[in-house]
C-alpha cells in the first residue's frame, strides 16, 4: 500500500504543496495567496484570498466541451416523469431559477431555505443559490413544521422554496401545508415562498403577497443570463443543520472554495470516476450525501449525475439495477439500511438487469456488517467499498481510495483515514492514544482538511465547545463514534459516544425526541434510546412516565395512548423519528445525583450487562424497565 501511504502522508506533513496541487482541479476566478491560515485554531482558513464559484466550476466550466452531455438526469417512479438536461440545458434552468430568486429580493449572504421532494427544480435552487452567492439552507422533507420553524429561525432565510408536494410508495406526502405550519410557529418568517406547483396536492393553499408561483415566473426569466457571484473561498456556501445532544440543531457552516476543492478531489482519488461516467447516489438532498454526491460532486467532476425520487422496491425491487443498466452507471452511492431491504426481497431482482458497467457501489450512513456487504458484492459482483464520514464533514473520513490505489478492503471496515485527515484514537477519559484492537473515540488532530465544516452558523463558541472541547488536555475534533484499528490498519466504527442515535444514516438526538415526547400533557418524564435494529441500524425506543397512570393501566389504554405520543412526535419532528417503541413506567433509572441512566436503559433493551449499578438511586426502576421489555 505504498502508493496511498506516501499519498496520505504527503497531505498531513506537506499540506502546502498537497493542497496546492489538488486545487488545480477546479477553477479560480482569482487565485489564491495562501494555502491554508491556521493562525486561530482550531478554525481553518482554505484557499485564503482566491475567488470562486461553486456553480461555475459544477456548470459553467463544463460547456466548453460538455455542452451536449448528459448533466442531470430526474427520475421519478412516483409520478413517471422523466427527464434528461444536458449541461447546457442544466445552465439556462440554473440561469432562469438565479433570476427568478433575485425579482425576489435574494442576493450575495441571503439565506434561502429549500423544503422539497427529489425534483430537478430543488438541483436548480441550490445550483442557483450558489450562483448569485446566496446561502442555501436545505431541510429533509420529512421534518415536521416544529423542526422546519427551528431552522427557519436560526437561518432567518429571505426566502422560501418549496412544492405543494411529494410523493411515496404511490401516496402524496405534502409540502406547502406544513410550510404554512412553520410560518405560523416562526419567528423570523421569509418574505417570500417560491413554490414549484407539480399538480398533486389540489386543495394547497396560497397566501397572497407572499407565495409566489416558479412556473409563472420561471416564463418571465427564459432567456436569463445571471452572472456567477465570485466568492472568496471562505465565505460560506451553504447550512445544513444535523442533530446533537441538545434539542438545538446545529447548521454545519461550510466555505465555498475548500469544499469546492475536496469534492473535485474526491470525485477522483476516492469514487474514481472520470468525467463524463454516470454517477448514482440514492440519497436525498436533504442529508449531506446528497449535497456532495448528487449535486456538487458529480457535476463538478463533469460526470452524469442521477436524481431519483422513489423507493428501492417500487415498481419493484429491481428498479435501481434498472436504472444502472439504462444509464451505463459506473459508480453507485447507497446506505447499508438499503441493502439489507433489498436483501429481503427474492434474489431475482439483483440479477435480472445487466449491470455489468457498475464498477463500485459505495455504501455509508451507519456501521456496513460483514453479512450485508459480503450479501451485496456477491449478488452484483461487484466491488463494495464501504466509508464513513458525518455532515460536519461533508466527504468521507475513513474509506478505501480506489482512485489512488487500489488497496485490499476487508468487509465491515472502512479502511483507512483519507487523506488530508489526521485521525487519531484516543481513550475518552485520558485522551491517550489507544493501541491495536483497542477502543476508542475517532478524533482528527485539526486543521480540519478542505471541504469540512468551518464553524456552527452564528456561533463560533458552540463549534468549539462541542467538537473539540470533549478530550481532555489535547485539541482534537470528535466524531463521537467508537471505533477499533487492527493490526493492519484498519478501522472499523463500533458506534455512538453521546446521547446521538444513527436511524438509517439519519442522526437523531435522542434530547430531541424527549422533548416531543414530553409534548404531550399526558407525560410528565422520558428517556429515548437508541436500540440496534437488523434493518436501520438503530431505531429510537422511548420509557415514558405518565402523570396519571391509569391511562395505560389497560392493553387498550397502553395503545391508545402509545398512538397519542408516536403521534405528538409526528407533529413536532416528523416520522422519520417516531419511536419504535413506547414503553409506560413510573419511574426511570438515575443515580443518586438525577442523571438518566441512558446506557443501562439501552443494554437491556438490547440484551446486554448493564454495567455499573452502585450509583442508582432505586434498583425498581430497572426492573420495570426490564419488565416492560418483556412484555412487548
Amino acid at each position: 500500500m505504498d502508493r496511498y501511504r506516501d499519498f496520505h502522508h504527503r497531505s498531513i506533513h506537506d499540506r502546502e504543496a498537497f493542497w496546492r496541487a489538488e486545487a488545480a482541479l477546479i477553477d479560480w476566478h482569482e487565485p489564491f495567496r495562501e494555502v491554508l491560515d491556521f493562525s486561530r485554531p482550531p478554525f481553518s482558513r482554505w484557499f485564503v484570498g482566491g475567488r470562486t464559484n461553486l456553480c461555475h466550476n459544477a456548470v459553467d466550466r463544463h460547456l466548453k466541451d460538455r455542452a451536449a452531455q448528459p448533466a442531470l438526469v430526474y427520475l421519478s417512479t412516483e409520478t413517471g416523469d422523466r427527464r434528461i438536461f444536458t449541461y447546457a440545458e442544466l445552465h439556462a434552468e440554473v440561469n432562469r431559477m438565479a433570476a427568478v430568486l433575485a425579482s425576489l429580493g435574494v442576493g450575495r449572504g441571503d439565506r434561502v431555505l429549500v423544503y422539497m421532494p427529489m425534483i430537478a427544480e430543488a438541483a436548480f435552487a441550490m445550483l442557483a443559490c450558489a450562483r448569485i452567492g446566496a446561502i442555501h439552507s436545505v431541510v429533509f422533507g420529512g421534518f415536521a413544521a416544529a423542526s422546519l420553524a427551528a431552522r427557519i429561525d436560526d437561518a432567518q432565510p429571505k426566502a422560501m422554496v418549496t412544492s405543494d408536494a411529494g410523493m411515496r410508495g404511490g401516496k402524496p406526502v405534502p409540502y406547502k401545508h406544513l410550510v404554512d405550519a412553520a410560518l405560523r410557529l416562526a419567528k423570523h418568517p421569509p418574505a417570500k415562498v417560491l413554490i414549484v406547483d407539480r399538480g398533486i396536492d389540489k386543495a394547497m393553499a396560497r397566501t397572497s403577497g407572499r407565495d409566489v408561483d416558479y412556473a409563472e415566473l420561471r416564463a418571465k426569466h427564459l432567456s436569463a443570463s445571471v452572472p456567477c457571484a465570485w466568492l472568496e473561498s471562505s465565505e460560506p456556501s451553504y447550512i445544513l443543520y444535523t442533530s446533537g445532544t441538545t434539542g438545538t440543531p446545529k447548521g454545519v457552516q461550510r466555505d465555498t472554495g475548500g469544499y469546492a476543492v475536496a469534492l473535485a478531489s474526491s470525485m477522483r482519488r476516492i469514487f474514481a470516476v472520470p468525467p463524463g461516467e454516470a454517477m448514482f447516489t440514492t440519497s436525498d438532498i436533504g442529508w449531506v450525501v446528497g449535497h456532495s454526491y448528487i449535486v456538487y460532486g458529480p457535476l463538478i467532476n463533469g460526470s452524469t449525475t442521477i436524481m431519483y425520487e422513489g423507493l428501492p422496491i417500487h415498481p419493484d425491487p429491481g428498479i435501481w439495477w434498472k436504472i444502472v443498466a439504462e444509464h451505463k452507471v459506473r459508480t453507485m452511492f447507497s446506505s447499508p439500511t438499503a441493502i439489507r431491504v433489498l436483501k429481503k426481497q427474492d434474489p431475482k431482482y439483483m440479477r435480472m438487469h445487466d449491470v455489468s458497467s457498475l464498477e463500485r457501489l459505495f455504501l455509508a450512513g451507519e456501521p456496513l456488517d460483514e453479512p450485508t456487504a459480503r450479501w451485496a458484492s456477491e449478488s452484483l459482483g461487484v466491488a463494495i467499498v464501504d466509508n464513513y464520514w458525518q455532515t460536519e464533514t461533508g466527504w468521507p473520513i475513513l474509506s478505501a481510495q480506489p482512485g489512488v490505489e487500489d488497496t485490499p478492503r476487508k468487509f465491515g471496515s472502512p479502511s483507512f483515514p483519507v487523506y488530508g485527515y489526521d485521525v487519531r484514537l484516543v481513550d475518552e477519559a485520558t485522551g491517550r492514544e489507544s493501541g491495536t484492537d483497542q477502543k476508542g473515540v475517532l478524533t482528527i488532530a485539526p486543521p480540519l482538511p478542505p471541504g469540512c465544516m468551518t464553524t456552527v452558523w452564528g456561533d463560533d463558541e458552540r463549534f468549539v465547545r462541542t467538537y473539540f472541547g470533549t478530550i481532555p488536555g489535547k485539541s482534537l475534533y470528535s466524531t463521537f463514534d467508537w471505533a477499533i484499528r487492527d493490526a493492519d490498519g484498519y478501522y472499523f466504527v463500533l458506534g455512538r459516544t453521546d446521547d446521538v442515535i444513527n436511524v438509517a444514516g439519519h442522526r437523531l438526538g435522542t434530547r430531541e425526541i424527549e422533548e416531543a415526547v414530553q409534548s404531550h400533557s399526558g407525560v410528565a418524564e422520558v428517556a429515548v434510546v437508541g436500540v440496534a435494529d437488523t434493518i436501520k441500524g438503530q431505531i429510537p425506543v422511548a420509557f415514558a412516565v405518565l402523570k396519571d397512570p391509569s391511562r395505560a393501566a389497560t392493553a387498550d389504554a397502553a395503545a391508545a395512548m402509545r398512538k397519542e405520543v408516536m403521534d405528538a412526535v409526528d407533529r413536532q419532528l416528523g416520522a422519520i423519528a417516531r419511536p419504535g417503541q413506547v414503553h409506560f413506567v413510573t419511574l426511570l433509572p438515575k443515580t443518586r445525583s438525577g442523571k438518566l441512566l441512558r446506557r443501562s436503559i439501552q443494554a437491556l433493551a438490547e440484551g446486554r450487562d448493564p454495567g455499573d449499578l452502585t450509583t442508582i438511586e432505586d434498583p425498581g426502576a430497572l426492573e420495570q424497565i426490564r419488565a416492560a421489555l418483556a412484555a412487548r
